[in-house]
């Protein structure tokens, strides 16, 4: 299944006497890149949090998750001033006041609404406990964010298919062209070669078949059968990739980058206008498809 790398989730729940919110984006990345930002007294759940993201599929992408947790019910929990850390805290303030003379209104309140000068106390067993309350809300939001990735999973699928058969279109016409091409191309070649060498008073026979043997081999090193072929081939494996239940980004990225290469030996082999406007063609579709390709999963 192809997914996005760009969603939003969000859940909340009251759990356990704790009011807790869980919001989960994430943006482009070539790998896993995940910030979590939690209460400093629920570090210890970062790990867990990183892991369980892994464990549901989320293996690609710039994820950043946030989780608020409001204690609305003390249950044997123990709240402990850190009083090293208000100091500093609060000689911040008083130089951030002195330095840019603003006006003097440092409170207990105020100092409060930084809840990192708080520690809470409680047994090691209760850490088992924090993240089974967690784990239901997070799982919510992560459910969200799935989702999202695979509809928007499904609008890029979409798109990309349509590029891709834009890109058959262009190589069944290069086909039905570069025959008839090949072919005029010998012609002309034998005809000029004839014209030179009489021109050297160099004296071959009409019917001469070395002529004609060099000729059509020269000829036929401008053909691209070979290389449509492959195309044909790397248009099936595209389709192919996003039938699969794993995250498809780098395989589609590696079949896109080995289009591009048999388009560019097509490019560099034809000397037909008509063709060499059609590989102009494909690969303005196929940097759109590269576009694309840096959303997905």
């Amino acid at each position: 299944m192809i997914r996005s790398m760009t969603a939003y989730g969000r859940a909340s729940d009251v759990v356990g006497g704790k009011e807790i919110l869980v919001e989960i984006k994430s943006v482009n990345n070539r790998f896993f890149d995940c910030n979590i930002k939690i209460p400093k007294h629920y570090g210890f759940l970062e790990e867990k949090i990183k892991t369980h993201l892994q464990q549901n599929g989320i293996s690609r992408g710039k994820v950043d998750v946030y989780v608020g947790i409001n204690i609305i019910e003390n249950i044997g929990t123990r709240i402990q001033l850190d009083e090293s850390y208000v100091k500093s805290y609060l000689n911040a303030l008083i130089s951030l006041r002195d330095n840019f003379g603003l006006k003097d209104d440092i409170s207990v309140m105020t100092v409060a609404q930084n809840h990192d000068i708080f520690t809470v106390l409680k047994p090691e067993e209760d850490m088992e406990k924090d993240w089974r309350e967690l784990l239901p809300v997070l799982q919510e939001a992560l459910n969200s964010f799935r989702s999202m990735r695979e509809a928007e999973g499904s609008n890029l699928k979409k798109d990309l298919l349509e590029k891709k058969d834009r890109l058959i279109y262009f190589a069944s016409k290069i086909a039905s062209i570069q025959n008839n091409s090949v072919n005029t191309y010998r012609v002309r070649l034998e005809t000029r070669l004839r014209q030179v060498l009489s021109e050297l008073d160099i004296n071959i026979a009409p019917d001469d078949s070395r002529i004609i043997t060099e000729c059509a081999i020269f000829a036929d090193k401008t053909a691209v059968d070979e290389e449509l072929t492959r195309l044909s081939s790397h248009f099936a494996a595209f389709d192919s990739a996003f039938d699969s239940d794993e995250p498809v980004g780098r395989k589609i990225d590696f079949i896109v980058q080995e289009m591009n290469r048999e388009i560019n030996t097509v490019g560099s082999k034809v000397s037909d206008i008509e063709i060499t406007s059609l590989v102009v063609e494909m690969k303005s579709e196929l940097e759109k498809i590269r576009e694309q390709m840096q959303n997905i999963e």
